[in-house]
């Protein structure tokens, strides 16, 4: 039965109940059962809901992710707070136009990503106090307008008055759906007003599980392994630097896709695999990168699951991808069938995950006769 099926044969049964309610309604002996008849129908509404999904449809699959990277705006130093935030969402108004065509899942903008140039310190306060959330709400009509989810990364006043590097993830909806404040800002930050972010939020998306990192944060292994426990679909990633082969170790020891937005197209604002390949990037003629990418997927071993492997690869083709980066003995596969997820195939074929495969070498590490005196 497929999609149009289900939703006409539920809508049917739906009805004929619902008929039926009403005829008992008429029976005195039933005349106060109105609450229970508004129970039921609402019970068998989410039953038509279920019945009109797809069979064994997916819960998460292609998402497409755009990163941007521009370099700052510079404004002239005499310039007005007002104008200054103007001329901000002009600046992003320009660079989402170039982006917003690929019809993306996801944009990403770099760390303080409407933080202008050319202005003193004692203008700087000025501005963001007339500033506010103008940005901010700028990139949730976006947001709204065209169906996808921002992350919106700035400096931000919290109700006490004090202040956070934060990564802002808005939903489709233009609704803020998640904070993530910098857990780790630099020693200039901090005496400059900056507070420490105590928290590392999983957003749940309706493309999949994301986490969200700044800058400075990459260093620090207290983060990251924070990260490497929760499990994320997607880290994202918005910075003034790149991190070089910091951004591949995270990606590959948290087994999740990695989007840096980097201010300046002279440094790569890129999306990595979970393998740390590099799979987009920005070039020296532009400044972003849109790519879609398969979040419907897993690291394995090579040990002991090559005719594992070898099978799964036979019974459904290209239905499902097989990336070796070589030299790692691990390999990413990614389902691109329309129902069956990645975890149905490694279910189906016995395949052993990555992480379960090492979890088994050290406790085997561990048993008698297996280890010098």
């Amino acid at each position: 039965m497929d999609c149009c099926e289900n939703a006409a044969y539920g809508y049917a049964h739906v009805r004929r109940v619902i008929l039926a309610m009403e005829d008992m309604k008429e029976n005195a002996m039933l005349e106060h059962t109105g609450y229970l008849a508004r129970l039921a129908r609402m019970f068998l509404l989410i039953i038509v809901c279920f019945l009109v999904q797809p069979a064994n449809a997916k819960n998460k699959g292609l998402v497409t992710i755009a990163t941007l990277g521009p370099s700052p705006i510079t404004v002239s130093a005499d310039t007005d707070p007002q104008q200054v935030v103007n001329t901000v969402i002009a600046h992003w108004k320009h660079h989402f136009s170039r982006v917003l065509p690929d019809k993306p899942d996801l944009i990403v903008v770099p760390e303080a990503c409407d933080r202008p140039w050319g202005i003193s310190p004692d203008k700087l306060k000025d501005y963001y106090l007339i500033r506010k959330n103008q940005v901010r709400d700028y990139f949730a009509q976006v947001a709204r307008d065209n169906n996808c989810y921002i992350v919106y990364s700035a400096k931000r006043a919290v109700e006490d008055g004090t202040w956070r590097n934060s990564s802002v993830m808005i939903d489709r909806k233009g609704e803020v759906v998640g904070i993530y404040n910098k857990n780790h800002p630099t020693i200039a930050e901090n005496n400059g007003g900056i507070l420490a972010g105590r928290d590392a939020p999983v957003i749940e998306c309706d493309f999949g599980r994301v986490v969200l990192a700044i800058c400075f944060d990459l260093n620090f292994d207290e983060i990251r392994l924070k990260y490497v426990k929760a499990k994320p679909d997607l880290i994202v990633f918005s910075s003034m630097y790149h991190g070089g082969m910091m951004q591949a170790c995270w990606a590959y020891s948290c087994r999740s896709h990695f989007v840096g937005a980097i201010a300046g197209r002279a440094t790569p604002s890129q999306i990595l695999n979970p393998l740390g390949q590099v799979i987009a990037s920005n070039t020296n003629y532009f400044d972003h990168a849109v790519a879609t990418v398969n979040l419907d997927c897993a690291l394995v071993h090579l040990d002991e699951n090559w005719q594992r492997l070898s099978a799964m690869n036979a019974k459904y083709g290209p239905k499902v991808r097989i990336t070796d980066p070589g030299r790692l003995g691990a390999v990413l596969i990614a389902s691109e069938h329309e129902k069956v997820s990645i975890d149905e195939m490694i279910a189906e074929f016995e395949i052993e995950r990555l992480d379960d495969y090492f979890a088994r070498s050290l406790a085997h590490r561990l048993k008698p006769g297996n280890m010098e005196d």
